[in-house]
């Protein structure tokens, strides 16, 4: 552990422990130790020896001053310690202590956790010092041992034999001497009467028990053995909330109702006794407890200390030895967790010091800003809370201090600030807290230097991307825009102000709905923005762009009167501007695509004058001079542009523009492109070949099959020419991505006209597979190409024209994922991808050639995991490789196992492979675990109930799949796997289903795991309950108050699409849950336990269909729901369904629907209903 507590530290420890010993009359403790009466063992052994020493002449010894000073003489080496006026020497002290403290390891520093050891040792000599005493009293007959008798001889044999279990009586002593003797030899060794003695610091069980049960008998008021809240508020609570709230420093401690119901495990409104024992070391805390507290509160007692030396601790966060900035980043972890107000106020504090250097400022901004917020939800909430718990001065302090830092001059600094600044405003104002800010920033504005200005309304700008827009009243909006339109406009000089203004709009748009919907304000800020487009300063330029984008998807609808006028600045900006300045250009038409595509995909065009989102055409009008504009740019490419991982320029723009333009005009753009690429693709200039192939490429999905195929069959020979014989790598390069378009979007059963022929097959794979040995580049677009050739065969019936191919295909793939530069351009990657297409597309006619796959695979996986010492690299490296020989066997067993003759076959391998996925495992690697437990999941479907052999084995990593809240992918893909192997097993899972479940159960109730994981496991409710049938009794009461509580939420909900759509999920899960487990039951002599049930998933399919944002898998999944219930409880359930609100109505809809799976679920549901009713 690093060190946090140095020298000066560790004396400031000492002498508070001296002069404030619980033993000295006139000394005091902290607030948080008066709280707990701390009662610490004797930090000085020497103090422990003349207390003892004392005890035994019948004296006493308080503090550091004794009573009888006669005593310490008679203390071997005692006297030396002790001044003139009797009290103890602490520096001498320290000298002989520092030592003894500092061994793990001995480095001249003393750590929280050496303090934390070394109060404890002494608690525990002090507990052996006190049995020992006790033991020498009443041990008569000298055997080493304490008997009944001797330990209590007030009680006679007739006494014992009566056992009244009465408090203080015989037999309630007999039972707890029962539980102290371990080894049940009728006597009681040193540690069992310790026990005895000292219950609350013993380990065993029973006598814990035993304590826990007479703790709850005396908080027990009306005596019916368990705890209603009233008695848990009186005489648990208040002492559990004294010691929870020191141990959790600043963090919230839950209130009596939260923590009645977080232990109240059963929900029956009593905690029962086991339901105690989670609190039983708060409500009865023994003396090595004492001890602990009693260090946390000396390590809180001295944290000033800590604050002094943050500027250093900083400076050594960044330093480049990376042991002093380990140590530095320990340190300030630690001071964060043990005092986060102190830490915060130090940060804040830092950051403002005009005089500290700028690195620590900075610095100390950074952690700031990361102290109030996280990416991970749950992490973000516990963040909010904890900002929310802290001391309103303490608060106040730091955001005056953060405010006064918007006028520093030094740029970082009030940079850092503006970003604080907001992502306190995201907490407190949602929390109607801090209402003054936004009136503060406003003011400043007008008032303060340039510089101050600046930094305001990049606060501002932030301020407006943290917070939802309904937090701000609309007259507060108005002047936050007013403030930022201003500062943009061409009448301010300062550069860095008006960027800053432009910037804080761009995050200010989603606030603006009020204020574009009125003509005159929309007409200003458009203005305005168009008017920034053309600043001489291109960051400005820049800046101005992306708020047009960002306006051309918020307020599409309001668009037209500027359209011609924008379409003049984008083309000019795109022809003559900086490259950063272009993109955004380009970017704006894209962006225009976007919402034409989405709004005729979801209104199919037809649109009434008075629809609410009206298709303006913005890109057909534009379509003439658009298309040039864009062919234009295709020119502009780059010479390394296809060997840089992530490259992005105005070439690629341009394409991926044309292609969204090809996708909402369709057959219109067509004519348009076709003069170009038929006048560059010959051309000796490799940029005009490249341009006219890609300008190809990128029209090939929207306009219809009829108008592309003609074209498309004149131009494939010549691109499988320019393939193998371009003589430019960037040509190859697109020719291979086009190709794989082609073969994407126009090949296939579903294509009337068929590109690819008898007389064409051969050629085109020839070309592919002599293009997978080019560059890494141009080998991973062929592979892609190939992809695409082989998924075009997918329905193709029980004969290929790949099957001819098929084993020189494989073989050629499996010769790229050993190309030395495979790990290049997402080639090996892309090997195995396609090689897993063209597996899972291939017929029977080859499966005896997948067979002949698996031991191939196989060979690979082994040979990954035999012990070989890598660097960190090249094991990254190495799981990235096990994570797709995963991948292709979970293909190859899906493939082989889908067919009788096959998967017998294949089962001579089953547990090999077996054993490869469980070595894999030892891997720590989230990708490999991800990619075998598909592969398992895979497995379990083929081999069936025969999979019942690898449990035993497997099901420890199933469980750390379950319990992998941080690779939370990893959890939701081990959810899946749960499920499949639950079909597999059937009733076989059932001695492995209370681990399973009670896991699960935790993953709900945890705010810890990504929410994505929590629908799969509603979901696999249904599978458990489906495999294991009327077993499922023993898990309903806890599995369907937790689908109750998630059906609460899913209802009722609000959001946006994201949103929207999660629920959806969320929904689904719970359905297909309560599917399983009526589909479990039904026909069970225990189907009544369901009934009680009914009323509430009948109210839950009522709620969602009223709410009618549900989507048509949820429909299906309801409705199918509804038809089970009908099924199963018959007619129980008949009655019901006709007092339903909208059952009717609901089956209506869904038998009238137009897809035909949700209205076969209806037709079905339909005569279950009907039965249901006429019984």
């Amino acid at each position: 552990m690093a060190k946090a507590v140095v020298y000066t530290l560790l004396t400031t420890a000492f002498i508070y422990l001296f002069v404030f010993s619980p033993n000295k009359p006139h000394g005091h403790h902290g607030p948080s130790a008066r709280r707990l009466g701390l009662k610490a063992a004797h930090f000085d052994p020497l103090v422990t020896r003349i207390e003892r020493t004392a005890e035994q002449k019948g004296g006493s010894y308080q503090g550091d001053h004794p009573q009888h000073i006669s005593y310490v003489p008679e203390v071997s080496d005692a006297y030396e310690y002790f001044n003139d006026d009797g009290s103890l020497n602490t520096t001498l002290r320290l000298v002989i202590l520092f030592p003894m403290l500092d061994n793990a390891p001995p480095d001249n520093l003393i750590s929280p956790n050496e303090l934390a050891v070394w109060i404890d040792k002494q608690a525990r000599d002090r507990l052996g010092h006190r049995t020992d005493k006790s033991m020498s009293w009443h041990d008569k007959n000298g055997d080493g041992v304490i008997s009944f008798t001797e330990y209590l001889p007030q009680f006679t044999q007739d006494d014992i034999e009566r056992n009244n279990m009465e408090h203080g009586e015989a037999g309630w002593w007999m039972e707890q001497f029962k539980n102290a003797d371990r080894d049940l030899s009728g006597t009681l060794d040193f540690n069992e009467f310790k026990d005895l003695l000292h219950p609350e610091d013993s380990d065993n069980e029973n006598v814990q028990t035993w304590l826990l049960r007479e703790k709850t008998k005396r908080m027990d008021e009306d005596h019916d053995g368990k705890l209603n809240f009233k008695e848990f508020l009186d005489h648990a609570y208040n002492i559990y909330k004294s010691y929870a709230d020191f141990e959790t420093a600043s963090a919230p401690v839950p209130t009596a109702e939260e923590k009645f119901v977080e232990l109240d495990i059963n929900q029956n409104k009593y905690l029962e006794m086991e339901e105690l024992k989670p609190i039983l070391r708060y409500i009865h805390p023994g003396e090595r407890l004492y001890a602990k507290y009693y260090t946390n509160y000396l390590i809180n007692e001295v944290k000033n200390i800590r604050a002094m030396e943050v500027t250093q601790v900083l400076l050594n966060a960044q330093s480049i030895d990376g042991a002093l900035r380990t140590n530095a980043e320990e340190n300030l972890k630690q001071f964060q967790e043990q005092n986060l107000p102190s830490f915060l106020l130090s940060l804040s504090g830092e950051l403002a010091n005009e005089e500290k250097p700028v690195e620590t400022r900075k610095l100390a901004g950074l952690i700031l800003k990361n102290a109030l917020d996280a990416k991970e939800q749950h992490r973000k909430f516990e963040l909010v809370q904890r900002w929310l718990s802290l001391d309103a001065n303490a608060k106040s302090q730091i955001k005056a201090c953060l405010l006064k830092i918007l006028s520093s001059p030094v740029s970082d600094a009030r940079s850092t600030a503006s970003q604080v600044v907001a992502k306190v405003a995201g907490i407190e104002l949602p929390q109607k807290q801090w209402p003054e800010l936004i009136g503060s920033l406003l003011s400043n504005i007008h008032q303060l230097p340039a510089h101050a200005k600046q930094a305001t309304l990049e606060t501002l700008g932030y301020l407006c991307e943290e917070v939802s827009p309904d937090v701000i009243d609309q007259d507060q909006v108005n002047k936050i825009l007013t403030a930022v339109v201003q500062g943009m406009s061409g009448s301010e000089g300062n550069t860095d102000v008006r960027l800053a203004a432009t910037r804080a709009l761009y995050n200010a748009l989603g606030f603006a709905q009020a204020n574009f919907s009125n003509d005159m304000e929309r007409d200003y800020i458009m203005r305005v923005v168009c008017e920034a487009t053309l600043s001489p300063e291109v960051r400005i330029r820049q800046a101005a762009f992306e708020c047009l984008v960002s306006i051309s998807s918020t307020y599409y609808d309001k668009l037209a009167p500027y359209i011609q006028d924008i379409f003049n600045i984008t083309s000019k900006a795109v022809k003559e501007d900086e490259e950063p300045v272009a993109l955004q250009a380009v970017e704006f038409w894209s962006s225009i695509c976007d919402e034409e595509i989405d709004i005729l995909e979801e209104y199919g065009g037809d649109f009434s004058g008075d629809s609410d989102i009206p298709c303006f055409y913005f890109i057909k009008q534009a379509l003439p001079a658009l298309v040039p504009m864009l062919l234009e740019t295709l020119l502009k490419q780059e010479e390394d542009q296809d060997q840089e991982e992530g490259a992005w320029n105005i070439a690629m723009a341009g394409g991926t523009c044309l292609g969204l333009v090809a996708r909402t005009v369709g057959d219109d753009i067509v004519p348009l492109v076709v003069p170009f690429v038929e006048e560059n693709i010959a051309k000796p200039d490799w940029r005009q070949r490249e341009a006219a192939t890609y300008a190809f490429g990128s029209i090939l999905e929207g306009p219809s099959p009829e108008k592309l195929i003609p074209l498309v069959n004149v131009a494939l020979s010549f691109m499988l020419s320019a393939l193998t014989k371009d003589p430019n790598s960037h040509v190859k390069d697109t020719t291979a991505w086009t190709l794989g378009r082609i073969f994407e979007f126009l090949h296939g059963s579903a294509t009337a006209s068929p590109i690819i022929t008898p007389a064409n097959c051969q050629q085109i794979v020839t070309v592919l597979l002599q293009s997978m040995k080019d560059t890494p580049n141009v080998a991973e677009k062929a592979c892609g190409a190939l992809y695409f050739l082989a998924q075009g065969y997918e329905d193709v019936g029980p004969s290929s024209p790949l099957t001819p191919f098929f084993q020189e295909i494989v073989q050629s793939l499996l010769t790229v994922t050993h190309r030395e530069d495979a790990g290049e351009s997402r080639l090996r990657t892309a090997a195995y991808e396609t090689l897993n297409e063209v597996v899972r597309c291939s017929t029977d006619e080859t499966a005896p050639l997948v067979l002949q796959l698996v031991p191939v695979i196989m060979l690979e996986l082994h040979n990954t995991l035999e012990g070989q010492k890598l660097s960190s690299d090249e094991r990254e490296k190495q799981s990235d490789f096990q994570g797709l020989l995963c991948g292709c066997l979970q293909v190859i067993i899906q493939k082989l196992g889908s067919s009788e003759p096959t998967k017998y076959v294949f089962m001579q391998y089953a547990d090999q492979i077996m054993g490869l996925f469980l070595r894999v495992f030892a891997c720590r690697s989230a990708t490999v675990h991800e990619e075998a437990m598909l592969a398992i999941g895979a497995l379990a479907y083929t081999t069936g109930p025969d999979f019942a052999k690898y449990m035993p084995e497997f099901y420890r990593y199933l469980e750390m799949g379950l319990q992998n809240f941080e690779e939370y992918q990893v959890c939701a893909v081990t959810v899946g796997v749960v499920g499949d192997i639950s079909r597999a097993l059937e009733d076989k899972i059932v001695p492995y289903c209370d681990g399973i479940m009670t896991q699960l159960l935790k993953n709900l109730s945890s705010n810890q795991l990504h929410r994505s994981v929590k629908p799969p496991i509603f979901s696999c409710f249904g599978d458990i309950a489906l495999a294991v049938g009327e077993y499922f009794e023993k898990y309903l009461m806890w599995a369907m108050s937790a689908l109750q509580r998630a059906a609460e939420l899913s209802t009722h909900t609000a959001g946006d699409d994201e949103m929207t759509e999660y629920t959806n999920s969320l929904r689904n899960g719970i359905l297909e849950a309560y599917s399983g487990i009526f589909q479990g039951f039904k026909n069970s002599p225990k189907t009544q336990l369901l009934i009680p049930y009914a009323p509430h998933i009948l109210q839950f399919l009522d709620g969602i269909y009223m709410e009618k944002d549900m989507d048509d898998v949820v429909m299906k999944t309801a409705i199918g729901v509804l038809g089970d219930l009908a099924d199963t409880l018959g007619s129980h359930a008949g009655s019901l369904i006709q007092q339903s609100l909208s059952s009717k109505d609901f089956l209506n809809e869904c038998l009238s629907s137009e897809d035909h799976m949700i209205k076969e679920s209806a037709e079905w549901a339909k005569l279950a209903i009907g039965r249901a009713i006429s019984v």
